[in-house]
C-alpha cells in the first residue's frame, strides 16, 4: 500500500505556484523525509495530504488511494504542524479531553500513560511547559488516534539537541510498535540521515527527486579529477553540482543507475560514495538541472582504482 499517491499536485495562491506537477508515490512503512528549503512547497503538500488545502491542479491520494481529506483519510492520519501547536491556557489534561472529543477515535489511556511516562503533569498548563515538553505533547495527542499516518511538519526545529533525541525516539518506537508510516519535513539533515528511508525533495515548488534513501545514495557519486578533464568526464553523467580549481575538479552525478565500477569513469578519476547531506545539499544548489547522460558513449576499460 501507498499511504501518499500525488499525480500532477499543484496549489496557486494568486499568480504564485507554491508547488506545481508533484507526482510522486510513498510506499507504507517507511520514514519518509521531505526536505527543502523555506518556500519550497513543503507546508503545502502537507496541507493537502491531509486535507488542510484544495488542490489548484491535479490529485492526492492517501493509505492506498483515499481521498485526501475524506472522512475515511482522516480516520488514519494525524498531523502536527509546525511549532507544535497546543492551547497555552488549557492543561495537558484539558487537552487530551478536548483531543478525545474531536476525534471518533482516541486512545485516551494511552495519552495520560504516555505523558505520566514523559513526567508531564496533566495539570500543568501548556504554557508552562518547556518547548520539548509541548512537543512531545503535541505528538502524544496524534499517536492517541492510532494513526497509520503521521505528519509532521518541522517538529524539530525549535528543540534542543537532547529534547530533539527524545522525539525522534517516541516516532521511530511508535513506528517499530505500531506499524505507523512517517513523513516528517525538517532542515535537520545530519539527525535525517540516521532514521530516514525515503526521501522527497522540493524546490522552487516542484519535486526534484523522490526515492529510497539506499537507492539514491547508490546511484550518485562524487568523482574527483583533472579539472583539465572535467568536461570530458562530465560527459558521461548528468551533473548535480560542479566544484572546479585550477588542478582539481569535484562533480557530484547521477549515474542514472549505471555501476560507476562498469567502465565510465576515465582513467585518472576517482568515484566516492556521498551522504545524504551531500546528496540533498547537491540538488538545492543546482541551477535548474542538467540535461541526462547519454549512455551510449564509450566506456573507458583500462585499469583504474576506484574508491566504493
Amino acid at each position: 500500500m501507498n499511504v501518499i499517491e500525488t499525480s500532477d499536485l499543484g496549489k496557486r495562491y494568486g499568480h504564485t505556484w507554491a508547488l506545481r506537477e508533484c507526482t510522486l508515490t510513498v510506499p507504507a512503512g517507511y520514514l519518509t523525509a521531505l526536505v527543502g528549503p523555506n518556500g519550497a512547497g513543503k507546508t503545502t503538500l502537507m496541507n493537502m495530504c491531509v486535507g488542510l488545502a484544495v488542490p489548484t491542479a491535479g490529485t492526492a491520494g492517501v493509505l492506498g488511494g483515499q481521498p485526501a481529506g475524506s472522512p475515511a483519510a482522516l480516520d488514519g492520519i494525524a498531523f502536527v504542524a509546525q511549532d507544535a501547536p497546543v492551547y497555552p491556557n488549557l492543561s495537558a489534561g484539558d487537552m487530551v479531553h478536548l483531543t478525545r472529543n474531536l476525534n471518533r477515535s482516541f486512545d485516551r489511556s494511552y495519552a495520560r500513560a504516555r505523558l505520566a511516562e514523559l513526567g508531564i503533569p496533566l495539570k500543568k498548563k501548556a504554557a508552562k511547559l518547556s518547548g520539548g515538553q509541548r512537543a512531545q505533547l503535541a505528538l502524544t495527542l496524534a499517536l492517541a488516534r492510532r494513526p497509520q499516518l503521521l505528519i509532521l511538519d518541522e517538529p524539530l526545529a525549535m528543540l534542543d539537541p537532547l529534547a530533539r533525541q527524545d522525539f525522534m525516539a517516541t516516532v521511530m518506537t511508535a513506528m517499530a510498535d505500531d506499524g505507523v508510516s512517517v513523513l516528517l519535513s525538517s532542515h535537520a539533515l545530519a539527525e535525517l540521515e540516521r532514521v530516514a528511508d525515503y526521501l522527497i525533495l522540493l524546490s522552487r515548488g516542484q519535486l526534484q527527486v523522490a526515492g529510497e534513501v539506499d537507492d539514491l545514495l547508490a546511484s550518485h557519486r562524487v568523482l574527483t579529477g583533472p579539472a583539465a578533464e572535467s568536461d570530458a568526464c562530465a560527459g558521461h553523467f548528468r551533473v548535480i553540482q560542479a566544484r572546479r580549481a585550477a588542478a582539481q575538479a569535484h562533480l557530484l552525478v547521477s549515474t542514472g543507475g549505471t555501476d560507476p565500477d562498469s567502465g565510465l569513469v576515465p582513467p585518472g578519476w576517482e568515484a566516492h560514495p556521498v551522504s545524504l547531506e551531500e546528496l540533498v545539499m547537491a540538488y538545492l544548489r543546482a541551477p535548474g538541472g542538467a540535461e541526462p547522460p547519454d549512455h551510449s558513449l564509450t566506456r573507458y576499460n583500462e585499469p583504474r582504482e576506484v574508491a566504493r
